[in-house]
């Protein structure tokens, strides 16, 4: 005997509303209170209801989805692509990337499509899977800078929303967090400790958050009499922090204080330091950035400047479905504000 397939009237039935109170929560149209589109959804769990979404696309006219784009710089060579690929696939914030659009969109009905767009053919099938409808709109990560796909989206006038400030700049909607108040909170963190010899491992300096983690880093310190801050340019790796750990420590042998722009850097700095014989943070104070799962399981845990990673995601998610929906005219960025995580680092 098999077993009847929950429909609306079964939700109704069991959230005590009307069917059509149902099927707007449903098909998330939002002149329903969000306490009873709670006790809607409450419902749905419990009945194991399933939309029909061919049905739901037919009345809604959407597909239903979200591109998560990857834009990246490769060439056409198929192991290339698949490398990148790998690459991004196993990168632990691009993971967090995933998990706060995936957590907006689950309770939704909505699902991502995951897109890489590493070359000027790849792009071009990006804009063409939009522009069918295959996708509603586009949530796009870049991972280089002077990437063109948000300034092509923005020319073809296709929904999108951008994880961090474009580069060149582009009349697009985007989320991003105050990289250079981060970086003073870890300054002045330092500061505060007594460290006097600071030095900072940037990231790539091509890249804006790096930029900005810099300026905002020695801008705090000149304010604070320290005119020059000796620098490594790393590449948001733990084997480029290492290198550029080490850099510093042959140039600067007395630093005592270390501003890495990332948190796999900041490990790497913190492993050389360890096999130099110094003591972290007795002898060299090191902070880091993110407040990624690297920084509670670096040696010592690290003090870290937190970038709240799944609640960007999950507002640049909301900010692309509100331009589908056509509440949100015009592009718009939200800025995340910083805050500094202490632990046993620095």
């Amino acid at each position: 005997m098999t077993r009847k397939t929950p429909t609306l009237e079964d939700v109704a039935r069991e959230a005590g509303v009307s069917r059509a109170t149902v099927s707007r929560v449903v098909n998330g149209i939002r002149n329903v209170d969000s306490a009873i589109q709670d006790v809607v959804r409450d419902a749905i769990r419990r009945t194991g209801y399933a939309p029909n979404r061919a049905a739901r696309s037919l009345v809604t006219r959407r597909a239903e989805t979200m591109a998560l784009v990857v834009s990246g710089a490769g060439d056409d060579s198929e192991s290339e692509q698949n490398a990148f690929a790998a690459r991004m696939l196993a990168d632990p914030f691009f993971g967090r990337v995933v998990s706060g659009v995936v957590g907006f969109l689950r309770p939704r009905s909505m699902y991502p499509v995951l897109m890489f767009a590493e070359t000027e053919a790849a792009r071009q099938q990006v804009v063409a899977y939009l522009r069918q409808g295959s996708a509603d709109g586009a949530l796009v990560f870049s991972t280089h800078a002077e990437d063109p796909l948000p300034v092509l989206l923005a020319a073809e006038g296709l929904p999108c929303a951008l994880f961090a400030r474009p580069v060149p700049p582009a009349s697009v909607t985007y989320v991003d967090m105050a990289h250079r108040d981060g970086a003073r909170l870890a300054a002045e963190h330092l500061l505060a400790r007594g460290c006097r010899r600071l030095a900072t491992i940037t990231g790539p300096l091509d890249l804006p958050a790096a930029q900005d983690r810099l300026a905002g880093f020695r801008d705090t310190l000149a304010r604070h009499g320290h005119p020059y801050v000796p620098m490594a340019e790393g590449g948001f790796t733990t084997d480029s922090g290492r290198t550029a750990m080490a850099r510093l420590l042959a140039e600067h042998p007395d630093v005592d204080g270390v501003f890495a722009a990332n948190d796999l850097m900041a490990q790497g700095a913190c492993e050389v330091l360890r096999e130099a014989g110094r003591r972290v943070p007795e002898d060299v104070a090191v902070i880091g950035f993110d407040d990624s799962g690297v920084a509670a399981a670096c040696r010592p845990p690290l003090t870290t400047v937190r970038q709240p990673m799944e609640a960007m995601a999950a507002t640049m998610a909301r900010l692309l479905q509100e331009q589908i929906e056509g509440k949100l005219p015009e592009p718009t960025s939200v800025i995340f504000d910083a805050e500094l995580v202490i632990r046993a680092s620095a």
